[in-house]
This record gives C-alpha cells, sequence and structure tokens, in this order.
C-alpha cells in the first residue's frame, strides 16, 4: 500500500492511488510517500518517477552505521529501528527513510503505531509541516515518546515482580526467572532501539543538507541520553533482583538441607544402637539379659530426644 500526501499551500492531499498521481501532474506538491509493505511494481513505479533508487529490506536491515545513515548530494538515506511491543517475543523492525529535496520517502512492512499517530497529526494540522524534513523529525520523536512510555511500562513491571519477590513468594521459580530474562531482553532491545537512533540524529544534526531543525534535534537527542539512562538503570536493578531471588532461592533450599540434616542427627544415634544391638555376635553380654530390648529402646528414644532438646536451645530450629 502506497500513500502520497500533497500539499498545498495549507491544503493536504491524500492519494493512494500511483496511477492518479502521475495523471495529477502534482508531483512537485508531494512532501511525504508512505509505502507500507510495497509491491515490487510499485516500488518501480515511485522510483521512475521521482528518479530515485530504494534499498532492498536486507540493505535496510545492515547495521553498520555506514548502511544506518547515508548523506550524497541532496539526498538522505536512513534505516531506523522501530520497536515492536505487541508481540510476544518484542523485537525491532527497519523503516527505511529517504529525504530528497522537500520528499520523504518511507518504506515499512509492519503497521507501526508511530505513523498511525502521526497520520492523524498531519490530516488534522497540515499546516504545521512544511516539507518532508519537518515529517521526519516528528516520527522521531513519537516513537522516543513510545519509547519513554515503553521504559515507564517496564519499570512498572519491574517493581511489581520485585514485591512478588519479597511478599508473596511461592516457589514458581522458573516463572519469576523467565520473567527476569524477558524483561532483561526487552529492556536490551530497547537499549539497541534508542542508541540506533542517537547515532541517526547525531550524524543528522551534522548533516550540510538540513540545517533548519538543529534545536530540535538536539532537544531529541538530550531526551534519548535520559531514556539510556533509565535502560541503564533498569538493567541494575534486573540484576540485582536476580541477585535477591537467586538468594532467597539459596536460602529456601538451605532451610530444605537443615532439614533433612536434622532428621538425619536425630535418627543416627538410635540407628548406631539398633545397628550394635543387630549384629547377633555369639559372646554379646546383653543378648540373653532379661531387660535388654528396654534398655535399648530407652537409649535409642533419649538419643533422639537430647539432640532435639540442645537445637531448641541453641536457637536452631
Amino acid at each position: 500500500m502506497v500513500r502520497c500526501y500533497i500539499k498545498t499551500g495549507n491544503r493536504l492531499e491524500v492519494i493512494k492511488n500511483l496511477e492518479l498521481l502521475q495523471e495529477s501532474k502534482q508531483q512537485s506538491n508531494v512532501i511525504w510517500i508512505d509505502m507500507l509493505r510495497p509491491t515490487r511494481k510499485e516500488v518501480v513505479a515511485i522510483e521512475e518517477m521521482f528518479d530515485i533508487e530504494f534499498p532492498t529490506k536486507q540493505e535496510s536491515e545492515e547495521i553498520e552505521i555506514s548502511s544506518r545513515y547515508w548523506e550524497e548530494d541532496k539526498r538522505v538515506e536512513i534505516n531506523s529501528y522501530f520497536l515492536i511491543t505487541n508481540d510476544p517475543n518484542p523485537y525491532n523492525e527497519t523503516v527505511s527513510f529517504i529525504l530528497q529535496g522537500k520528499i520523504l520517502f518511507s518504506i515499512r512492512y509492519k503497521e507501526l503505531s508511530s505513523f498511525d499517530k502521526f497520520n492523524k497529526q498531519l490530516i488534522s494540522s497540515p499546516k504545521e509541516f512544511k516539507d518532508g524534513f519537518d515529517i521526519f523529525c516528528q516520527i522521531i520523536d513519537i516513537r522516543i515518546d513510545a519509547d519513554a512510555d515503553a521504559i515507564e511500562n517496564l519499570s512498572k513491571e519491574i517493581a511489581k515482580l520485585r514485591r512478588h519477590v519479597f511478599s508473596d513468594y511461592t516457589n514458581d521459580d522458573e516463572e519469576i526467572l523467565e520473567k527476569i530474562s524477558a524483561f532483561e531482553d526487552l529492556n536490551m532491545k530497547i537499549r539497541e532501539n534508542l542508541t540506533d537512533k542517537q547515532r541517526i540524529l547525531t550524524s543528522l544534526l551534522k548533516s550540510t543538507v538540513y540545517r533548519s531543525a538543529t534545536d530540535d534535534i538536539i532537544i531529541m537527542l538530550k531526551d534519548i541520553k535520559s531514556l539510556i539512562e533509565h535502560t541503564d538503570f533498569n538493567f541494575e536493578r534486573l540484576d540485582y533482583l536476580q541477585n535477591i531471588f537467586v538468594g532467597m532461592l539459596n536460602i529456601e533450599q538451605n532451610k530444605t538441607v537443615k532439614i533433612f540434616t536434622l532428621v538425619n542427627v536425630i535418627f543416627l544415634p538410635p540407628t548406631l544402637i539398633a545397628s550394635i544391638y543387630g549384629m547377633n555376635f555369639q559372646f554379646m553380654p546383653e543378648l540373653s539379659w532379661k531387660y535388654g530390648y528396654a534398655v535399648a529402646a530407652i537409649l535409642m528414644v533419649l538419643s533422639s530426644i537430647t539432640p532435639l532438646y540442645i537445637f531448641k536451645k541453641k536457637g536452631w530450629m
């Protein structure tokens, strides 16, 4: 699907048919072309119409900085991460942006809430966005706000898990470890997403093509820096929580080992007595003794009670 946004004065028109765009002869008034899962035919048509070349999906996903940001003449090519959180396994989806003159071209292969939110802003207030560069900056700013919300929600979940570990821990060890691992993975994805935008905006700040929004870029970089600090803090909290959980797990295991140790200590003396009198050697003084069995039984009971008394007095149980 392709959407072409044409701005004439303060009036905005959205065309979803490339043939209508070609027939309208308004290519010079286009400020944004948003391509969502475009077909090869649509990509070729736009390339021919605007004399431009788009990167393939594989090229856009490369991680080298030269692949994430490229500038030449009056063209800037940017590949940026957008975090997908509405998935069982959150991940970073790459979106390609190309700024050429006053036009912004965007290529994406997933529905993204940041684009939907900006689309509403653009339609309701078209006069606030004069060209594709303004549109790009606003989309990135919306995405940074979404990242901030993701960090805030993650912080709340970490705090909730911490209360659970301290208050109503019920031996659900695997579930807690899985949650900690999932939170660490999400925090890592957010950090990766923010670092990618930081590198891109820093490169854009040095651009010789676009200098009109330097203040806006600096503000976004400051926001990103503060969010990265929050992700670092979340990593520390998760590491601290994991250490606490492992410590509590060791305490629970030690309690179990302590019970078995006490049981062994309590039953060891009676077992020793029973073993001695169960040997049945021919010459044992107590074998023919009338009260031998009673005395052996009393010794076994006393040898069991005595350790219990000592442990109780020392506060070991």
